[in-house]
Protein backbone atom coordinates (compact mmCIF):
# COMPACT_ATOMS: atom_id res chain seq x y z
CA UNK A 1 0.00 0.00 0.00
CA UNK A 2 2.84 2.53 0.94
CA UNK A 3 4.42 1.74 -2.22
CA UNK A 4 0.77 2.16 -4.52
CA UNK A 5 0.28 6.47 -2.06
CA UNK A 6 4.03 6.77 -3.33
CA UNK A 7 3.20 6.39 -6.64
CA UNK A 8 0.36 8.78 -6.88
CA UNK A 9 0.77 12.08 -8.92
CA UNK A 10 -0.64 15.38 -7.55
CA UNK A 11 -3.85 15.18 -9.69
CA UNK A 12 -4.67 11.62 -7.59
CA UNK A 13 -4.03 13.42 -3.85
CA UNK A 14 -7.16 13.08 -2.30
CA UNK A 15 -7.93 16.64 -1.97
CA UNK A 16 -11.24 18.29 -0.20
CA UNK A 17 -14.17 18.99 -1.47
CA UNK A 18 -16.69 21.53 -0.36
CA UNK A 19 -14.43 23.08 1.88
CA UNK A 20 -16.64 25.82 3.44
CA UNK A 21 -14.07 29.05 3.80
CA UNK A 22 -16.02 30.84 6.50
CA UNK A 23 -15.58 28.02 9.14
CA UNK A 24 -11.53 27.38 7.95
CA UNK A 25 -10.77 31.28 9.03
CA UNK A 26 -9.53 32.28 12.30
CA UNK A 27 -6.20 31.04 13.48
CA UNK A 28 -4.16 27.88 13.30
CA UNK A 29 -1.25 26.41 14.69
CA UNK A 30 1.29 24.58 12.95
CA UNK A 31 1.93 21.31 15.36
CA UNK A 32 4.34 19.51 12.73
CA UNK A 33 5.56 20.78 9.07
CA UNK A 34 7.99 19.03 6.58
CA UNK A 35 9.78 22.66 6.92
CA UNK A 36 10.42 24.94 3.91
CA UNK A 37 13.10 27.19 3.38
CA UNK A 38 11.74 30.42 3.71
CA UNK A 39 10.56 29.25 7.83
CA UNK A 40 13.40 30.01 10.53
CA UNK A 41 14.82 26.63 11.56
CA UNK A 42 14.08 27.51 14.83
CA UNK A 43 10.90 28.66 14.89
CA UNK A 44 8.01 28.07 17.54
CA UNK A 45 4.63 29.18 18.31
CA UNK A 46 4.20 28.99 14.47
CA UNK A 47 0.47 29.95 13.16
CA UNK A 48 -1.34 31.18 10.44
CA UNK A 49 -4.47 33.37 10.68
CA UNK A 50 -6.55 33.54 7.90
CA UNK A 51 -9.40 36.27 7.11
CA UNK A 52 -11.98 36.12 3.97
CA UNK A 53 -11.98 39.47 2.21
CA UNK A 54 -15.45 41.36 1.07
CA UNK A 55 -14.93 39.89 -1.67
CA UNK A 56 -15.59 36.34 -0.73
CA UNK A 57 -12.89 34.44 -1.97
CA UNK A 58 -9.58 36.11 -1.17
CA UNK A 59 -8.41 34.81 1.98
CA UNK A 60 -5.65 37.28 3.77
CA UNK A 61 -3.10 35.15 5.35
CA UNK A 62 -0.95 36.22 8.40
CA UNK A 63 1.88 33.65 8.91
CA UNK A 64 3.84 33.98 12.45
CA UNK A 65 6.62 32.32 13.78
CA UNK A 66 8.88 33.66 17.00
CA UNK A 67 12.48 33.03 16.50
CA UNK A 68 15.63 34.06 18.56
CA UNK A 69 12.66 35.74 20.65
CA UNK A 70 11.61 38.20 17.79
CA UNK A 71 8.09 37.55 16.70
CA UNK A 72 8.73 36.96 12.31
CA UNK A 73 5.39 37.63 10.43
CA UNK A 74 4.49 37.83 6.56
CA UNK A 75 1.20 38.22 5.06
CA UNK A 76 0.14 37.19 1.88
CA UNK A 77 -3.28 36.36 0.33
CA UNK A 78 -4.49 33.02 -1.45
CA UNK A 79 -7.49 32.19 -3.57
CA UNK A 80 -8.90 29.14 -5.16
CA UNK A 81 -6.85 27.91 -7.96
CA UNK A 82 -10.02 27.48 -10.21
CA UNK A 83 -13.03 29.36 -9.06
CA UNK A 84 -15.30 26.51 -10.85
CA UNK A 85 -13.80 23.60 -8.86
CA UNK A 86 -14.83 22.06 -5.23
CA UNK A 87 -11.58 20.91 -4.33
CA UNK A 88 -10.27 22.56 -1.68
CA UNK A 89 -6.91 23.64 -4.30
CA UNK A 90 -5.62 27.20 -3.29
CA UNK A 91 -2.72 29.32 -4.50
CA UNK A 92 -0.83 31.40 -2.05
CA UNK A 93 1.17 34.53 -2.58
CA UNK A 94 3.55 36.23 -0.93
CA UNK A 95 5.20 39.34 -1.66
CA UNK A 96 9.10 38.80 -0.58
CA UNK A 97 11.38 40.28 0.79
CA UNK A 98 9.43 41.35 3.95
CA UNK A 99 11.15 44.18 3.75
CA UNK A 100 10.65 45.81 0.66
CA UNK A 101 7.81 43.27 -0.72
CA UNK A 102 8.37 43.35 -4.63
CA UNK A 103 8.82 39.48 -6.08
CA UNK A 104 5.65 37.59 -5.79
CA UNK A 105 6.17 33.94 -4.95
CA UNK A 106 2.90 31.55 -5.50
CA UNK A 107 2.90 28.53 -4.15
CA UNK A 108 -0.16 25.55 -3.40
CA UNK A 109 -1.92 25.48 -0.91
CA UNK A 110 -3.97 22.00 -1.02
CA UNK A 111 -6.49 21.17 1.74
CA UNK A 112 -5.92 17.05 2.14
CA UNK A 113 -8.32 16.86 5.19
CA UNK A 114 -10.26 19.03 7.54
CA UNK A 115 -12.16 16.98 10.73
CA UNK A 116 -15.78 17.47 10.29
CA UNK A 117 -15.44 20.49 13.37
CA UNK A 118 -12.63 22.14 11.40
CA UNK A 119 -10.59 21.82 14.14
CA UNK A 120 -7.54 20.06 12.81
CA UNK A 121 -6.48 20.41 9.42
CA UNK A 122 -3.70 18.41 6.97
CA UNK A 123 -2.24 20.81 4.23
CA UNK A 124 0.03 20.28 1.60
CA UNK A 125 0.62 20.73 -2.66
CA UNK A 126 0.94 18.42 -5.09
CA UNK A 127 5.12 17.94 -5.57
CA UNK A 128 4.86 16.83 -1.53
CA UNK A 129 7.90 18.77 -0.75
CA UNK A 130 5.89 20.52 2.12
CA UNK A 131 3.27 19.22 4.21
CA UNK A 132 1.33 21.28 7.65
CA UNK A 133 -0.41 19.42 10.65
CA UNK A 134 -2.50 22.39 11.65
CA UNK A 135 -4.90 22.64 15.03
CA UNK A 136 -6.98 25.42 16.53
CA UNK A 137 -5.52 24.52 20.04
CA UNK A 138 -1.76 24.21 20.21
CA UNK A 139 -1.57 20.49 21.39
CA UNK A 140 -2.92 17.81 19.61
CA UNK A 141 -4.44 13.85 20.89
CA UNK A 142 -1.53 11.19 20.21
CA UNK A 143 -4.37 9.51 18.96
CA UNK A 144 -5.73 12.03 16.32
CA UNK A 145 -1.94 13.11 14.97
CA UNK A 146 -0.94 9.83 14.12
CA UNK A 147 -4.50 9.53 12.42
CA UNK A 148 -2.94 12.26 10.04
CA UNK A 149 0.27 10.71 9.62
CA UNK A 150 -1.57 7.86 8.28
CA UNK A 151 -3.74 9.78 5.83
CA UNK A 152 -0.17 11.74 4.87
CA UNK A 153 1.32 8.30 4.47
CA UNK A 154 -1.55 7.23 2.08
CA UNK A 155 -0.95 10.29 -0.34
CA UNK A 156 2.60 9.37 -0.77
CA UNK A 157 4.46 11.76 1.71
CA UNK A 158 7.23 10.67 3.84
CA UNK A 159 6.44 11.51 7.24
CA UNK A 160 9.51 10.49 8.79
CA UNK A 161 10.58 15.01 7.27
CA UNK A 162 8.09 15.85 9.45
CA UNK A 163 9.50 18.18 12.27
CA UNK A 164 7.08 18.96 15.20
CA UNK A 165 6.93 22.65 15.74
CA UNK A 166 7.16 23.84 19.66
CA UNK A 167 4.01 25.45 21.29
CA UNK A 168 4.14 27.47 23.97
CA UNK A 169 0.07 27.40 26.27
CA UNK A 170 -0.99 29.46 26.40
CA UNK A 171 0.45 31.12 23.06
CA UNK A 172 2.26 34.23 22.68
CA UNK A 173 0.40 37.49 21.94
CA UNK A 174 1.75 39.40 18.87
CA UNK A 175 2.76 42.51 20.32
CA UNK A 176 4.43 40.18 23.13
CA UNK A 177 7.89 40.65 21.63
CA UNK A 178 9.82 42.62 19.29
CA UNK A 179 9.21 42.07 15.46
CA UNK A 180 11.90 41.64 13.28
CA UNK A 181 10.56 44.43 10.55
CA UNK A 182 13.64 44.21 8.28
CA UNK A 183 13.23 40.61 6.92
CA UNK A 184 16.60 39.54 8.34
CA UNK A 185 15.10 35.94 8.80
CA UNK A 186 14.35 35.98 5.92
CA UNK A 187 17.40 36.22 4.13
CA UNK A 188 19.05 34.43 6.75
CA UNK A 189 16.70 31.58 5.04
CA UNK A 190 18.12 31.61 1.94
CA UNK A 191 21.36 30.39 3.38
CA UNK A 192 19.33 27.50 5.46
CA UNK A 193 20.09 29.49 8.84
Amino acid sequence: MAAEAAKKSGNDMTVVRGLDLVRYMGRWYELASVPSFFQPRDGRNTRATYTLQEDGATVHVLNETWSKGKRDAIEGSAYKADPNSDEAKLKVKFYVPPVLPIIPVVGDYWVLYVDDDYQVALVGEPRRKFLWILCRKTSIDEEVYNELLEKAKAEGYDVSKLHKTPQDDPPPEADAAPTDSKGVWWFKSLFGK
